[in-house]
C-alpha cells in the first residue's frame, strides 16, 4: 500500500532525538527537489479532505457513560477494526473507540495502495530481517490481498503495481528486487513503458481505503461490536480506559493507531517517530495510469482512479525536518511541489483535492507489536505500508488478545 512512501534505500528513519542513520540518496540529486517551485496564493484554501470521501457516512455517538467488554480498541482504522472482528470471531464482547471518526487517519486518507511486503523493498528485507521471515511475511500479505479482494470484489482492483526508477542507480536496485523475489518465488516482471522503466508486481492491487474501513465498521456493528467517534482516550491503564464523557471497564487494551502512537503512548518516544504525508487529488482525465506507480525510492507515487481522476502523493523528503511532525495539515511548500509534479507528468486537469496524513515509522520498518503496559498492547507505526501489514498484525494481536495462540503467527511468535 505504500501508504504513501517507502523508505529509500539504506534510509533509517529514527526520531529527532537520535542520530539519523546514513543515506546513500543523500549525496546525490533528486529528481524532482531540484529548481523553483511555483503556486498559487491561497491553494491551501481546500479543506483537509481526501478523494476517498463521498461525504455520505452518518457518523457514530460519542461514548458517554461507562460500558464494560472484555477488549477496548483504541483507534478505528484498517488494523483496529481487523482486530475488532478477529475478536468478534473469537467470542469476545468490544468496545472501539476513536479521537476522530472511523478511518479519520491515515488509514482512510492514504494512497489506496495494497502492496506485498514489508516498508523495505523485499531484497532490503531478506538482508535485514533474514529470508525465512522476509519470506513468510511477504506470502502472508500477497494471501491478505487476495482475501480483500475476495470478500469486497467491487472494492479492491487487482491491477498490480509499478515501481519506476527514477536514476540509473534506483534501476540497478530494481534489478536486485527483481532477482531476490525470483529466487523465492514470487512474481515480479521487469517493466517498461510510459511511466518509465523499472518493475511490475503483478499481485498488488489498488482500493479505496476510506470505503473499506466504514464498511467494516457498520459490519462490526452488527456482528455486536459497540463503536464510538469523537472519543479521545484520556487515560489507559491495565482495565480501563477514561474518555471525555465516559469510560471503558475491560480485561485488555489494544491501541492500535499509526500515526501519534508515540502521543498515545509516551514511552514509545524514541521508537517511533510520526511524519506528515501529504497528497492531492484532481478532477477526472483521460486514461493514462492503468496500475498504482511509485518512483523514486517510493518519495513520489500515484494512481488514477476509475472514474479518471488522479491522486499522487510524496515529495516528504522535499520537507526535510518540518515533515517529521504530528500536524496533519497540508503544507504550501510540499503542495507546491505535488503540483508540480503532477504538471510534469503531463497532467492538466483542475485540483480538486488537498489532504495531509500522519504516520508513524519505526527505525527497521518493522511496525510496533507488544504488550506496553500490563494488560495493554499497541499496534502501529508501519513505516508507510499499514494497508495489508496492519490488517494482519490486527488480527493476529486479536488472538492474543483473546487467550489463544495465532494459528500463523509472524510479529508475536
Amino acid at each position: 500500500m505504500l501508504l504513501r512512501g517507502r523508505s529509500s534505500a539504506g534510509e533509517q528513519v529514527l526520531c529527532k532525538d537520535k542520530v539519523r542513520g546514513s543515506n546513500p540518496l543523500a549525496s546525490t540529486r533528486k529528481p524532482g527537489l531540484s529548481g523553483p517551485v511555483l503556486c498559487f496564493p491561497g491553494m491551501l484554501k481546500m479543506m483537509n479532505i481526501p478523494v476517498w470521501d463521498d461525504g455520505h457516512w452518518p457518523g457514530l455517538p460519542q461514548l458517554e457513560g461507562t460500558l464494560e467488554a472484555e477488549v477496548c480498541v483504541v483507534g478505528l482504522g484498517g488494523s483496529g477494526l481487523a482486530a475488532i472482528h478477529q475478536l468478534l470471531r473469537l467470542g469476545q464482547t468490544v468496545v472501539g473507540i476513536d479521537a476522530a471518526t472511523v478511518a479519520g487517519g491515515a488509514a482512510g486518507r492514504n494512497g489506496g495502495f495494497l502492496l506485498a511486503g514489508l516498508a523495505r523493498f523485499y531484497h532490503q528485507s531478506v538482508a535485514e530481517h533474514g529470508r525465512d521471515f522476509a519470506r513468510r511475511v511477504y506470502q502472508a500479505t500477497l494471501e491478505e490481498i487476495a482475501r480483500m479482494k475476495a470478500e469486497a470484489p467491487q472494492e479492491v482492483r487487482a491491477v498490480g503495481s509499478l515501481r519506476i526508477a527514477a536514476s540509473e542507480e534506483e534501476l540497478a536496485d530494481c534489478e536486485a528486487q527483481r532477482r531476490a523475489l525470483q529466487t523465492d518465488g514470487f512474481a515480479v516482471e521487469p517493466y517498461q513503458g510510459p511511466e518509465g522503466q523499472g518493475l511490475l508486481m503483478p499481485d498488488d492491487a489498488a482500493f479505496n481505503p476510506l470505503k473499506r474501513c466504514r464498511r467494516l465498521a457498520l459490519q462490526a456493528l452488527q456482528a455486536g461490536a459497540r463503536l464510538f467517534e469523537h472519543t479521545p482516550a484520556l487515560r489507559i491503564r491495565s482495565g480501563e480506559v477514561e474518555t471525555p464523557r465516559g469510560r471503558v471497564r475491560c480485561q485488555r487494551v489494544l491501541v492500535a493507531v499509526d500515526g501519534g502512537l508515540e502521543r498515545v503512548l509516551p514511552e514509545l518516544k524514541g521508537r517511533v517517530c510520526t511524519a506528515r504525508l501529504q497528497m492531492l487529488a484532481t478532477a477526472p482525465t483521460e486514461a493514462r495510469f492503468p496500475r498504482p506507480v511509485y518512483r523514486r525510492w517510493g518519495y513520489d507515487y500515484w494512481q488514477q482512479l476509475p472514474d479518471g481522476r488522479i491522486a499522487l502523493g510524496g515529495m516528504r523528503d522535499a520537507g526535510g525536518e518540518a515533515e517529521w511532525t504530528l500536524q496533519a495539515e497540508p503544507s504550501q511548500d510540499i503542495q507546491c511541489r505535488l503540483e508540480q509534479l503532477l504538471r510534469q507528468l503531463g497532467i492538466q486537469a483542475p485540483i480538486t483535492h488537498r489532504w495531509a496524513a500522519s504516520v508513524g515509522y519505526t527505525p527497521d520498518g518493522l511496525p510496533i507489536a507488544e504488550e506496553v503496559r500490563p494488560g495493554v498492547w499497541a499496534i502501529g507505526a508501519y513505516s508507510g505500508t499499514g494497508n495489508v501489514i496492519g490488517a494482519l498484525l490486527g488480527q493476529e494481536v486479536a488472538w492474543v488478545l483473546a487467550g489463544a495462540r495465532p494459528p500463523r503467527p509472524l510479529f508475536l511468535s
